[in-house]
């Protein structure tokens, strides 16, 4: 049952966990299997695939970086992971949900709305025009988005000097830093730390990329995301 696995796993993580956080899960969960069967937000499902793959994981960047009171942009958020678990255990985090697709983005406001999170802003938009909001926040986190070497040119930019975007990653994160170390020299940052993380009843290995912002982006920075794409730095 969702509410059981989310319990013992909060609890394991040494994460809060209360009735109303329970709640609240329960409701974002019903929502995104209903929506799923139409709109292809993600392929797993199920309540304990759900509690374990989804919202635990999402947890994860809580058992290094508190984010009470924090500014933070989830890039490439989709059905809203990491972002949404986040601010449903840390209801004070400043919490902004960013994706390209306007059908996502539609589905995360339905789902703030159900929660009565509107404090939370959903934009549709693409990570490299979003200028505007350049430097603004503490973190930035991303998952299952893009390889780190294109992630960092798209996240770096947002995070301010002394912040951090953290990437979370599967077991191929030390290839993938290994690619991206040009990228985030380039993007004023420095790899502050990889560490895994268990996430209860899973045994895949998880990494946290911290990559540290030491120094402000290079206004050239990002660029479109088909240069990024076609040639990483």
């Amino acid at each position: 049952m969702l509410e059981e696995t989310l319990r013992r796993g909060l609890e394991e993580m040494q994460l809060a966990c209360d009735n109303e956080i329970l709640q609240r899960f329960r409701t974002y969960y019903d929502l995104l299997e209903d929506r799923n069967r139409v709109m292809n937000l993600t392929a797993i499902s199920g309540e304990d695939e759900s509690a374990t793959r989804h919202f635990l994981d999402s947890a994860a960047p809580l058992l290094r970086f508190p984010m009470a009171g924090k500014r933070v942009i989830d890039v490439g958020s989709g059905a809203g992971f990491p972002g949404l678990p986040l601010r449903i255990l840390v209801p004070d985090v400043r919490m902004t949900l960013l994706d390209a697709q306007r059908k996502r983005v539609d589905f995360l406001g339905e789902v703030c709305a159900a929660l009565g999170f509107e404090d939370v802003r959903c934009l549709h938009a693409r990570a490299e025009e979003l200028t505007a909001m350049r430097e603004q926040f503490d973190y930035a986190l991303a998952r299952a988005v893009a390889r780190l070497n294109q992630l960092a040119e798209l996240c770096l930019p947002f995070v301010r000097v002394g912040g951090a975007f953290l990437a979370l990653k599967g077991p191929g994160a030390a290839e993938e830093l290994s690619e991206a170390e040009r990228a985030v020299r380039l993007m004023g940052a420095q790899v502050e730390d990889v560490f895994d993380y268990a996430v209860p009843g899973d045994a895949l290995q998880h990494n946290i990329v911290v990559l540290r912002k030491t120094a402000p982006t290079p206004k050239q920075y990002p660029r479109r995301y088909a240069q990024i794409k076609k040639s990483p730095l």
